[in-house]
């Protein structure tokens, strides 16, 4: 009979540890998605788009609903390359824009990012 020594992964405390970065930088690399329960729709009563999530909502203006409905598992650079195309506006606005924007709905928790 083969014993086998199997190691642990290390946890919060071992010398080594790492803990893995909940919200990882916004690169050009990763992927932005909406988490489960959150959503973009249509509020019928007040004619607008709202993004959706436990507890609250979000109106949303034309360029928040392009942004979001672009989160299909595209990256973060091909989001921003093609809504730069889309509005024939330049990269670099579109890009801090499209950053910050993400930014404050990651920090809400009603996005959320992968890397590839």
């Amino acid at each position: 009979m083969t014993v086998q020594n199997r190691v642990a992964p290390a946890e919060p405390g071992d010398p080594g540890f790492v803990a893995p970065d909940p919200d990882p930088p916004l690169t050009d690399d990763t992927v932005p998605y909406l988490p489960r329960g959150v959503r973009l729709a249509h509020d019928r009563v007040r004619d607008m788009r709202v993004l959706l999530a436990p507890e609250r909502a979000i109106q949303l203006v034309a360029i928040g609903d392009a942004i979001l409905s672009a989160l299909d598992g595209r990256t973060l650079g091909r989001i921003v390359a093609d809504l730069a195309a889309a509005y024939g506006a330049p990269r670099d606005q579109i890009d801090a824009d499209v950053r910050a924007f993400l930014q404050g709905l990651i920090d809400r928790r009603m996005v959320f990012v992968r890397l590839p």
